[in-house]
């Protein structure tokens, strides 16, 4: 007997949340051994042999792309995009190294919130009051985590600032180029196009680096690589207003493994803050997916 459209509807859920957690664990396990390598090496460095390995990992992909051509009119948007995500890696990996893991997992929600605020400013999508709303309440969330006047915040945390406006960046030029370019050409221009920005940088502060260092960013490259994939299997197997929310847990999962691994404490205003963020992102998130619903039910019933 065949399912039903039902449950055909609920397996494809599940489908998406399970997806979306081994995205989440995927993602810790990234945290987690660029925390473990703390200052070992320098921030650029580290950034520049785990994006050499994802290249490594892309090699065949890029040939073939490269030997089609780009289409026309990317080259430039591609090295702007390099650009932008080198200093958001840079950034992060510097963070990633002096703060807590949840904080960095925190302060990093704030990216779909720069991101709704970057579509507004440069493509001119309409801000409504319900997502300038959301987008108030995730700035607010960030200011639980920060907490501003009432202790210090490190460079690392004004790094991670950083991180999440320059991947917000990213991701706005990730968007012009998928009415320009395929999924594929995207993917691997980004990690050749963040590799060779990284180069200068890693070379100025270059350190001698053992093998096992090498390892660890190997295994970066490809969690990184999983969680991407896992992702993106996520988004086609159920809407992003069922799995946004699930994004929280890597918040638990990055906290957990804090304290566990590396001794670091459990901030409450820390998981009260991210919680507030990601609320403010499935707000968003689930009212775009009830326009969208509308606006084809009117194309259908006016077709």
């Amino acid at each position: 007997m065949a399912p039903t459209p039902d449950e055909q509807s609920r397996t494809r859920t599940l489908e998406g949340v399970l997806w979306m957690l081994g995205s989440g664990l995927s993602f810790v396990a990234v945290n987690g051994i660029v925390r473990h390598l703390g200052t070992e090496l320098p921030a650029a460095q580290g950034a520049f042999i785990r994006f050499a390995f994802g290249v490594l990992f892309l090699l065949p992909m890029l040939v073939q792309l490269l030997r089609r051509g780009l289409p026309a009119g990317t080259l430039g948007l591609f090295g702007l995009r390099g650009a932008v995500h080198t200093a958001a890696v840079i950034c992060w990996f510097y963070a990633m190294a002096r703060i807590p893991v949840a904080e960095v997992t925190a302060i990093g929600y704030l990216n779909p919130v720069l991101v709704t605020l970057g579509a507004a400013l440069f493509f001119g999508e309409r801000l409504a009051f319900r997502r300038i709303a959301a987008i108030l309440v995730a700035l607010v969330g960030a200011l639980i985590v920060l907490r501003p006047g009432l202790r210090d915040l490190a460079p690392g945390h004004l790094a991670q600032l950083g991180a999440a406006a320059f991947f917000a960046g990213s991701y706005l030029f990730a968007r012009r180029l998928s009415d320009l370019a395929g999924a594929g050409a995207i993917v691997g221009m980004l990690s050749l196009s963040v590799t060779i920005g990284l180069l200068p940088f890693a070379l100025l502060v270059w350190v001698p680096v053992g093998p096992v260092p090498l390892a660890w960013l190997a295994l970066v490259a490809a969690f990184a690589t999983l969680g991407h994939y896992c992702m993106t299997r996520a988004f086609a197997s159920a809407p992003l207003a069922v799995t946004q929310p699930v994004t929280f847990l890597q918040l638990v999962w990055a906290t957990l493994l804090g304290a566990l691994v590396f001794s670091e404490g459990v901030d409450p205003f820390v998981l009260l803050g991210g919680a507030v963020i990601i609320g403010a992102i499935s707000f968003i998130t689930w009212r775009e997916s009830v326009l969208r619903r509308q606006r084809s039910s009117a194309v259908i019933q006016n077709g």
